[in-house]
């Protein structure tokens, strides 16, 4: 019982005390606006940098792994190899071209012994101009050659008219699908179905429009054009155009599949069994894991360019307190002559540095949030809330403030009351 009395004495003198140093500490800010105003910009510039890029970043990766999710965790793909890496025995028996030729993938089509939905893809133009009468789109569309397998490969949905049809792609019809990002270029005022686009110099008419898949690496879905395989073997391929192959195997039977896989199509490629094999699998999950490595890179990028800014702001936080200690030395003085201790001192100085950073912190992290999810609104990606990051911010003010306003706090506590009251 005495132990608990004392404790309850104890901090209702402190209490009081706390609240004092704290009301200290905010007319110390208010006393000194402009100084207090810049430095809380500072702090929160250094923030918003921080948190916004990395809610950009955590809504990118959220679309990432909605749209890789949506090809299935089996899926895989067998695609030329482009890799300049090569061994002295490749150099000195080349057996194939780099690409896979419509041929190879095909064959492989008709040899393949596991249950799958299997889909020929090949890229007909990169960078196009797609026409509607007086309309046209930006030269940065992709136009994709494939059958009416391919959209459930990458996960992408019809949300007006129909797929291709294998009747579309056995008579090389003049059929095309669009994104949603080609929609609304061309047909801003109407339904883009049964309308005709030019691609090149092919007049196409349109059948379908992909749902909006948001913003993706490479402009995705919604900047893309889809003709039938067929067709485009005849207007824009060759024999020397890159063919892939899609394959989504039975649930469970990934591994199975893609050793199979491998296997037939390195007969396919002429490949002895000491030959290196000259094309390359992926599995849609290791392309997931390659696209968060870079979003990885992208988030300590963000946080070094946050962080650097925020050292700057350390920089002049600890600044201003140090002129704050050198402007109110006959107030130090004063307040150590009324009783004040040193420990008190301390803590109002530390106080003023801690809520100048915090409301740097804070307006930083509200501006962050707000550009981050509106960068995301203009991607169409899904909205977040990045709690890890909020928490992260007001921690790493916390430590800034109280780094930079130490020294200061420090020096204040043990200037001399006789000497800080003769101070002009």
């Amino acid at each position: 019982m005495a132990t608990l009395f004392t404790c309850r004495n104890s901090y209702l003198v402190f209490n009081p005390l706390l609240k004092e140093n704290f009301r200290v500490s905010l007319k110390s800010i208010q006393s000194s606006k402009l100084r207090s105003v810049l430095t809380i910009l500072i702090i929160a510039i250094g923030i918003t940098s921080l948190v916004g890029i990395l809610t950009a970043t955590d809504s990118l990766k959220a679309l990432m792994s909605e749209n890789f999710g949506k090809m299935g965790a089996n899926s895989f793909s067998i695609r030329s190899n482009f890799s300049e890496i090569q061994s002295a025995a490749r150099r000195s028996r080349t057996i194939n071209r780099r690409n896979i030729s419509y041929n190879q993938a095909t064959s492989f089509v008709e040899n393949y012994p596991v249950s799958s939905v299997i889909t020929i893809s090949a890229t007909a133009i990169n960078n196009a101009t797609i026409k509607a009468g007086s309309e046209k789109t930006n030269p940065t569309i992709r136009v994709v050659a494939t059958d009416e397998n391919n959209l459930g490969f990458i996960g992408a949905r019809i949300s007006r008219g129909r797929n291709f049809h294998p009747r579309d792609v056995e008579s090389a019809s003049f059929n095309a699908i669009i994104g949603s990002g080609v929609a609304s270029s061309l047909f801003r005022s109407g339904d883009a179905i049964g309308k005709v686009i030019t691609v090149g110099a092919v007049r196409y008419e349109v059948i379908g429009v992909i749902e909006s898949q948001g913003a993706t690496f490479g402009g995705g879905a919604d900047s893309q054009v889809w003709i039938p395989i067929s067709n485009a073997r005849s207007s824009f391929l060759n024999d020397n155009s890159f063919y892939s192959i899609g394959i989504i195997p039975l649930e469970g039977t990934q591994d199975e599949a893609i050793d199979k896989a491998t296997q037939i199509f390195r007969s396919i490629r002429r490949l002895s069994p000491t030959d290196e094999s000259d094309f390359r699998v992926t599995k849609s999950d290791a392309m997931m894991e390659d696209v968060m490595k870079i979003m990885s890179y992208v988030t300590i990028a963000a946080f070094l360019i946050g962080s650097i800014t925020l050292l700057g702001a350390a920089v002049g936080l600890m600044n201003i307190m140090l002129v704050s200690v050198k402007e109110r030395t006959r107030e130090i003085g004063t307040r150590k002559a009324l009783g004040a201790n040193s420990k008190t001192i301390k803590q109002q100085f530390l106080f003023e540095s801690i809520v100048i950073g915090q409301l740097g912190g804070l307006s930083g992290i509200v501006l962050g949030v707000a550009i981050g999810n509106l960068t995301a609104v203009i991607m169409k990606t899904p909205f977040v809330i990045p709690w890890i990051w909020i928490i992260s911010g007001i921690l790493l003010c916390l430590f800034v403030s109280i780094a930079s306003g130490y020294i200061p706090a420090v020096r204040a506590s043990k200037l001399d009351p006789i000497e800080a009251l003769r101070y002009e």
